[in-house]
């Protein structure tokens, strides 16, 4: 029997080179060096290549040769993403794959309230697109100025209109995909309903680039909200914000666009951290819920109807003050602490964060149980919950005490992490609601995912990609 052996990587490379172009690949060690590590600083690779493809032929071919070589490749969209998924591995063998280039708007059907584009098109301007065809794309999220569509996808990316329009398996129509072989799978379609057979694309939405590399995809459209009304709420306990919820959804129904908790503390860094960051309320509250409500009509009386909702949450008790903004540059300020929120938490040393989801009914309880869990096992950690709570995704972050030793501190995430992730995994949540899996929670997955759901992912993966070449080592272990 004759071996044929792999190409020497050399002469692949050399290949991979001529397919994309003088301007399709970074080999520079200084040039490479923001496409191998994440955001946060946490994880760090190498690889022998940088490869900028500009069109789908070229990913294919460059697929091909790999597959040919058995050289590792490492998909990577604007690399916002927080758990270190499109980081390659530090061994060096493979090449990064980033999709910046192909950035194009390929169509946007106003009639069937559709748009194509490619994998590298940043999401903003996927929005602006929408925008000036009198659209709406509704997927927004805090790295929206540079994560692109293919990240997004490959994440399930939620953020904070998943209450009303979904996250991005909802806003998924049809994708083009290289598979791992280097074939093109060509499922961009615009239909609502399309019942033949398995539906593939749900593979690859999620998949975090391990089983194929999402080129383009066929997209979503909403109509354009014309009116658009913004509250931020003070309240005494967490429990009366889910009731606040309740209440918000049964009196607004599919007006509800937004519904996020903010603690206190989340104010109080934002305030001490980032520069225009004021208190919304004249005085302080334990929590707070910012709250918004769109129509796509013009005179639709949602104003009224979130003045009615208020007097009514006033009159039982379950807001002690709250503010409706009076201009979009209120509103704005106002969802700005929510995003200052984030940031602010760069600067108070050591963070362990949780990105959970629970039943939306159980959040409260999970918020209550989780933070007395903590303060028992961790005492002095500073307890920053918040998030998209009107979807059931906690984001359960917890910060050093202060003038303790961050690596000490950091040093205890996975003691931290069992207690976190046990109870949202008791009240039959997640340990992942929005962020994915990548290389933070690969190996957390096998404690809380059910053996035979892990066993067929390795059989889907197996089948796909039997060289194990595509974004080796994330989401499920070697």
């Amino acid at each position: 029997m004759t071996v044929i052996a792999p190409p020497r990587i050399d002469e692949t490379l050399d290949r991979i080179k001529d397919a994309v172009g003088s301007a399709g690949f970074i080999a520079d060690k200084d040039d490479m060096a923001p496409y191998l590590r994440e955001e946060r600083g946490l994880y760090r690779g190498a690889a022998r290549l940088v490869v900028r493809p500009s069109t789908t032929e070229e990913v294919a071919a460059v697929v091909r040769l790999c597959a040919a070589a058995l050289v590792p490749i490492y998909p990577q969209g604007g690399n916002t993403g927080l758990c270190g998924g499109a980081v390659p591995d530090p061994d060096g063998r493979g090449i990064v794959l980033s999709l910046g280039r192909m950035n194009t708007v390929r169509a946007l059907d106003p009639v069937n309230y559709t748009i194509t584009v490619e994998a590298g098109a940043i999401l903003a301007d996927v929005q602006r697109a929408a925008e000036e065809a009198d659209r709406l794309f509704p997927l927004s999220l805090g790295a929206e100025g540079s994560c692109q569509i293919g990240g997004n996808l490959s994440t399930n990316a939620g953020g904070i209109a998943v209450l009303r329009y979904g996250n991005m398996r909802e806003l998924t129509l049809g994708l083009e995909v290289v598979l791992p072989d280097g074939a093109v799978w060509d499922g961009l379609r615009g239909l609502r309903k399309d019942n033949t057979g398995y539906d593939l694309k749900q593979l690859f939405v999620g998949g975090e680039g391990t089983l194929g590399i999402i080129t383009a995809a066929t997209l979503k459209l909403f109509p354009r909200p014309r009116e658009v009304e913004t509250a931020f709420l003070g309240l005494a306990r967490v429990e009366d914000a889910m009731q606040l919820f309740a209440r918000a959804r049964a009196a607004t129904g599919d007006q509800l666009t937004a519904f996020e908790l903010v603690p206190r503390i989340g104010i109080e860094i934002s305030m001490a951290h980032i520069p225009n960051v004021r208190d919304p309320l004249s005085r302080a509250h334990p929590w707070y819920v910012l709250m918004e409500m769109s129509s796509s009509q013009d005179g639709s009386g949602l104003r009224q109807t979130l003045d009615a909702l208020l007097a009514e949450l006033l009159e039982a008790g379950l807001i002690a003050d709250g503010t409706v903004a009076q201009s979009a540059a209120q509103a704005r300020e106002l969802w700005r602490i929510r995003e200052a929120m984030v940031e602010a938490q760069k600067h108070i040393g050591a963070v362990i964060k949780h990105d959970v989801s629970v039943p939306v009914s159980s959040v409260a309880t999970f918020i209550a149980t989780a933070s007395a869990a903590v303060d028992r096992n961790f005492p002095g950690t500073r307890l920053i919950p918040f998030g998209h709570v009107g979807d059931g995704n906690i984001h359960f972050n917890l910060a050093q005490k202060p003038g303790a030793d961050p690596a000490a501190f950091l040093g205890e995430t996975d003691a931290i992490n069992h207690v976190v992730h046990d109870i949202a995994t008791r009240l039959d949540g997640s340990i992942s609601a929005e962020h994915g899996i990548g290389l933070l929670k690969r190996d957390e997955l096998p404690r809380y995912k059910p053996a035979v759901a892990l066993e067929l992912m390795r059989k889907i993966k197996a089948a796909l990609d039997p060289d194990f070449i595509m974004n080796p080592g994330k989401m499920l272990a070697p």
